[in-house]
């Protein structure tokens, strides 16, 4: 079956080709059958430039656990980052009240990565 699942945002930031690293214009996320990993859907990440050739891509395929898992530790590392952002910014105190929340993430994030 052909799901139709798709969304397009615009993308900031590089992704890397074979040797080389190419600028972003586009993320392209879908769920479609998967054509190269051995699993049935999945969801597709494709990073791409639309003023480069075909080939400045890059993407990947998730299977959709794996998606929710990649999509928590987003969450997980955005929240640390504004917090981080908002305390160099000096607007910690402010962003402390509303988001408490952070903190501890910030600091399941910092240990698992050790």
């Amino acid at each position: 079956m052909c799901t139709s699942i798709i969304e397009i945002a615009r993308a900031v930031g590089m992704a890397k080709r074979a040797d080389e690293w190419f600028p972003l214009s586009q993320a392209v996320v879908a769920y479609d059958h998967a054509r190269h990993a051995q699993l049935g859907d999945v969801v597709t990440l494709d990073f791409i430039n639309t003023r480069l050739d075909p080939g400045a891509r890059a993407g990947v395929e998730l299977s959709l656990e794996t998606a929710k898992e990649l999509r928590a530790a987003l969450d997980r590392v955005i929240a640390a980052a504004e917090f981080e952002e908002a305390e160099v910014r000096g607007l910690g105190a402010g962003l402390r009240a509303g988001k408490e929340a952070a903190v501890p993430e910030r600091i399941g994030l910092l240990s698992a990565a050790e």
